[in-house]
């Protein structure tokens, strides 16, 4: 049995409610179902941005540990570092702002945190993507942040809407880790890790 046969026959659970995911991994062929829970996502300050992705996916999937029998859990969370500083979602507009203007004109980081969970064994990594923001306007801004509500996104932007279209100059990296998931990566983990368990048992 090839890679693609095992992912297509292995039941798999995706935990999250982001409609940029469930998107992504419909994309990529792999079909799931969704199951969410709400977990406290705070994390030890000390954390490196790296660590810090992978520690709250790795939360969410540890919520599913005494839940799941035969199921490949998926669990993820993303988030924006600009020189070591971390953002998550917004709280409010004034959050969304601030962010914005801090990425205004720089580059910064997104890194996806994703934790596979498998017969009780969970499997983490992390990808990281650069992305460059033109100068953003106090204007463009306030545009973005009242047109589009993005405080569901790490970092207050989603790069697949008007404000990536006009502020983004250049990615390094996955555009899909940006969007939610390390798709292509993922993709190959999964097998990986499912063939690595499988040969186990």
């Amino acid at each position: 049995m090839n890679l693609f046969e095992i992912i297509q026959n292995t039941k798999i659970i995706l935990a999250t409610n982001s409609p940029r995911r469930k998107e992504l991994l419909t994309q990529l062929g792999i079909p799931f179902e969704v199951r969410s829970k709400e977990i406290d996502e705070s994390y030890p300050k000390s954390f490196r941005p790296e660590a810090v992705a992978v520690y709250i996916a790795e939360k969410k999937a540890n919520s599913f540990l005494k839940s799941l029998t035969d199921e490949l859990l998926i669990a993820a969370d993303t988030i924006v570092s600009i020189e070591d500083e971390i953002f998550g979602k917004p709280k409010d507009t004034h959050d969304a702002k601030m962010m914005l203007r801090k990425l205004s004109g720089k580059p910064h980081e997104v890194i996806t945190g994703v934790a596979l969970l498998y017969m009780q064994k969970i499997y983490s990594f992390y990808e990281k993507t650069t992305v460059h923001f033109k100068e953003l306007t106090n204007a463009e801004i306030e545009y973005y942040i009242k047109e589009y509500q993005p405080f569901d996104k790490a970092g207050a932007y989603g790069i697949q809407e008007w404000i990536g279209m006009v502020g983004v100059t250049g990615i390094e990296g996955s555009y899909n880790n940006v969007v939610g998931l390390p798709t292509a990566r993922l993709y190959h983990e999964i097998g990986s890790f499912l063939l690595q368990s499988k040969s186990t048992f």
